[in-house]
């Protein structure tokens, strides 16, 4: 595996889920594999859940991780190309990539979407840059479009906990102050659509996801008839992704809060999202600080979601 950026980068979905069974029973079976090797993780944006994660992983793999927090630990890093550097820049990621990737056996990035030019956001300018001059294997922590880590421990999480052979999993827009990125619910639905289970994607219209991550997914504009029946419910807010309105909320309309109202047409749904979360604006506190709600678990499969991942660029290395 030379990037890890959309689901069929992992391989055969099924083989994918049974090696993250068999990290999470034997965590450190791996180490000689990572053994003086060593992953830079670079951050263009905060974190908590991927930047632990990601260094667990490459810990219990034997790997020797080192953490990056550009424009904080380096010089400020110009992106885009045929610029002339006149400002507060220092140095290009056409010079900054290659140096990086001269110091390790694999990059992973973090670099969010700026929500304000489509174009240089969904061809994943940063990002592309990183495959192109670093001459390492690189794994998306999160970019511009997607969250593909994150998709692989939330699939990991309901394969864990489903109680039927194909669930209904509904993923719906909830409101939020700021405007976020679709990187998530984007990464989400791709991966729901690879996976055996009935995907429904319930939003206010403005919010259509771009038909490639869509899929065959049931859209439904009605968000408590796409509630009906559901085993997994996943809580997301995302900006407009549309040409005209791109990077724009549309609406902050509080009816759409998961909370018990919504939760009691399910079947007894586990509710999830992928943290961190605006209590009592995505989700209520009930529903949250529930028994059915597996954030938690969820999030702790970042790390095995992380380590199959690195494990599989290590064995191509």
């Amino acid at each position: 595996m030379r990037s890890f950026f959309h689901v069929q980068d992992i391989g055969d979905l099924d083989t994918a889920l049974q090696e993250a069974l068999e990290v999470k029973r034997t965590p450190f079976a791996w180490q000689q594999l990572g053994r003086n090797k060593t992953i830079i993780l670079v951050f263009f944006n905060s974190s908590l859940r991927t930047r632990l994660s990601s260094q667990k992983a490459a810990l219990n793999l034997g790997m020797n991780p080192i953490l990056l927090n550009v424009n904080g630990d380096s010089w400020r890093l110009e992106t885009e190309l045929g610029v002339v550097m006149d400002g507060d820049k220092s140095e290009h990621l056409r010079e900054a990539i290659p140096v990086i990737g001269s110091y390790c056996d694999i990059i992973g990035v973090r670099s969010f979407a700026g929500l304000t030019d489509k174009e240089f956001d969904y061809n994943e300018t940063i990002l592309r840059q990183f495959i192109e001059y670093s001459g390492r294997p690189v794994i998306s922590l999160e970019s511009a479009t997607v969250h593909p880590c994150q998709a692989f421990a939330d699939l990991i999480t309901i394969e864990e906990h489903k109680d039927t052979r194909r669930p209904k999993v509904v993923m719906t827009w909830a409101p939020h102050p700021k405007a976020l990125p679709q990187a998530v619910p984007n990464s989400f639905a791709e991966w729901m659509n690879a996976a055996d289970v009935d995907f429904v994607i319930t939003h206010p219209h403005g919010y259509e996801l771009d038909p490639r991550f869509v899929g065959d997914a049931t859209v439904e504009y009605d968000q408590m008839k796409a509630l009906e029946g559901a085993d997994f419910v996943y809580a997301k807010n995302w900006s407009s992704p549309l040409d005209e309105t791109y990077g724009q909320i549309l609406s902050k309309d509080m009816s759409w809060t998961v909370d018990a109202r919504h939760m009691a047409v399910t079947n007894n749904a586990r509710f999830m999202h992928c943290l961190p979360v605006r209590r009592n604006m995505i989700v209520s506190d009930e529903v949250i600080d529930s028994p059915r709600s597996l954030v938690i678990p969820e999030a702790a499969n970042r790390v095995v979601s992380a380590q199959v991942v690195m494990r599989k660029m290590l064995e191509c290395l």
